[in-house]
């Protein structure tokens, strides 16, 4: 449903509200004929909310009513709870109509002055909200030119900064590269020549090594070799001291078995014979002399006479 309501503000402007609403019936179903309890709702609801539209206008000046007037027509409508947040609905008890929204379609004015002021009040608020819009995107497009010129500048600061960080890498890479490459050089002819020397140094303990087992092979040969030597010629005595002995044993034993045959082939008694005959005969010689004693010597054998006659004359 659709109403034309004339209302009057604070300050006595006039105005004419196109306001339209939607509704629903809520349906008891104890009393579903209480619909049609009010032959006309619509003029009695227009009625009443016109009511209540004009008791809230009447307290609020135009300007304010001009800016908020939505918020001021529902909250005159729908009212707040106890929370003070607006309310969705307005329900009409006689017969259950709920108004559901308001929709304000027009505010004019009644009077052809204030019409007239409005309108101008109007264009001068649209071109000061113009040119505030424009100057605030002049404004805005001049502070996005300068922080886009302070990021180029910084950008390029930047940049530069890093192309002389860049030339410093570089051309302390190129030093180093420098130092790399003479000390390489340096420590390529000192580690040639430290592996030549070690080279050497190995080849001398080895040849050393050879010349020692070398020598000691030659020390073992010949040690090896008098021992053998050795071992042959103890090997060669002893045999020929066995042999020695053997010939003296052999000997020996012919000489034992010879002597033994001639004793045997002569006779003791004949050998005793013998072997006393010589001291008998200078017995019976000596007797037949008539000597008590004598000596008998020659020139090879002195006799010291002094002492012999002492101890003769002693006896």
């Amino acid at each position: 449903m659709t109403d034309v309501v004339v209302v009057e503000t604070s300050d006595h402007a006039r105005l004419s509200l196109k306001l339209s609403y939607n509704w629903y019936f809520e349906i008891d179903r104890e009393q579903p004929s209480k619909i049609f309890s009010v032959p006309d709702f619509v003029g009695d609801a227009c009625k009443a909310i016109a009511s209540r539209v004009r008791g809230a206008v009447a307290t609020e000046t135009f300007d304010n009513f001009h800016k908020k007037s939505a918020d001021i027509i529902r909250d005159s409508v729908f009212g707040r709870d106890d929370d003070n947040e607006p309310k969705d609905k307005f329900i009409f008890e006689a017969n259950n109509l709920v108004i559901t929204n308001i929709d304000i379609q027009s505010v004019e004015p009644v009077d052809s002055r204030t019409r007239d002021a409005l309108q101008k009040s109007v264009q001068l608020a649209i071109e000061i909200t113009t040119k505030s819009q424009e100057a605030s995107a002049r404004h805005e497009a001049e502070r996005r030119e300068q922080v886009a010129r302070g990021k180029l500048e910084r950008q390029k600061i930047k940049d530069e900064a890093g192309a002389e960080q860049q030339r410093t890498e570089l051309l302390k890479l190129q030093a180093a590269s420098a130092v790399i490459e003479a000390s390489g050089q340096a420590t390529a002819e000192a580690h040639a020549k430290a592996e030549s020397m070690a080279i050497e140094g190995e080849a001398a303990v080895r040849q050393a090594q050879l010349a020692a087992e070398a020598e000691k092979i030659k020390v073992t040969s010949e040690l090896q070799q008098k021992t053998d030597k050795q071992k042959a010629h103890l090997s060669h005595q002893a045999a020929l001291n066995d042999l020695e002995i053997q010939k003296a044993q052999d000997l020996a034993k012919i000489e034992a078995d010879k002597f033994k045959g001639i004793i045997d082939a002569v006779g003791s008694d004949i050998i005793a014979a013998i072997a006393t005959a010589g001291p008998h005969q200078h017995v019976e010689l000596l007797n037949s002399l008539k000597l008590e004693s004598f000596m008998v010597t020659d020139g090879n054998t002195p006799v010291n006479l002094f002492k012999t006659a002492q101890g003769l004359i002693g006896v």
